[in-house]
């Protein structure tokens, strides 16, 4: 009786490390050199990336012609607002921009975006001060999580962590050593995936997400297999309901 007891207790510890090292995000991270993380990561602008552009000067009449939305008139503006008088880029990275017309944006980064407008509006105008925000920025994270959906970035900068922070973390049925990220950069979609309970995600060209990537957390083993079971169990039921019934109407 006294093996049998030892033998159990030495089957649930060793299930409990095998199941702690499943889902302890970072494993070895005080030994590894994560030194190498990405910090200077800046959004690039991409096709359809709506931008909100605002130009200002010493002189505000004179910038009002290059802005969509006088906002020095105290005009009621709104995320709504904002959207549709916001500039679309197009397939070929181009907006269309007033008194400078047709011009290139895609694949710069706001900062360099911010420094060739200004270039070009300082022709117009003296010292204008150029502004460029994102209105659509947006990442969607779906699977094993808390609170799957699509959420809008606001700070325009987000990296995979704290993306599913706002999706309330994985659930405990999530694979934290195969997170899936889809991505599509000039047109052409990738894939790549990550290991949550590994520092080596800080090095990764992943751990900052871009606008419209997609964060998929695939189900582990258990619930899958819960889920299988619960289908059959259902489809168990409904069988047995059937068969009762014609039963009952054959007797009576």
């Amino acid at each position: 009786m006294k093996n049998i007891f030892l033998l159990f207790t030495t089957l649930l510890i060793l299930a409990a490390c095998g199941s702690t090292k499943k889902t302890v995000y970072f494993q070895g991270i005080d030994e590894a050199d994560i030194a190498q993380v990405i910090t200077e990561y800046e959004v690039r602008i991409m096709p359809n990336d709506n931008l909100h552009i605002t130009v200002s000067t010493i002189n505000p009449d004179a910038a009002e012609i290059f802005n969509n939305i006088n906002l020095s008139r105290g005009g009621n503006v709104n995320t709504e607002t904002l959207t549709v008088m916001g500039y679309l880029v197009d397939s070929e990275g181009f907006i269309n921009f007033p008194v400078l017309g047709k011009i290139h944006l895609g694949g710069l980064t706001k900062t360099q975006a911010i420094n060739y407008l200004t270039e070009r509006i300082s022709v117009y105008v003296e010292d204008p001060v150029v502004n460029i925000r994102f209105i659509n920025y947006k990442v969607t994270i779906l699977g094993e999580v808390k609170n799957p959906g699509t959420y809008t970035i606001k700070d325009e900068k987000v990296t995979l962590l704290e993306a599913i922070g706002m999706a309330g973390d994985l659930t405990i049925f999530g694979k934290r050593d195969n997170i899936l990220i889809t991505r599509e950069t000039d047109g052409i979609k990738t894939a790549h995936r990550l290991d949550l309970t590994s520092p080596e995600i800080f090095s990764s060209d992943y751990y900052y997400l871009q606008q419209n990537d997609v964060v998929y957390v695939q189900p582990n083993k258990a619930r899958a297999g819960s889920s299988a079971y619960n289908q059959n169990l259902s489809l168990g039921v409904s069988l047995l309901s059937i068969v009762v019934t014609i039963a009952l109407f054959i007797a009576n």
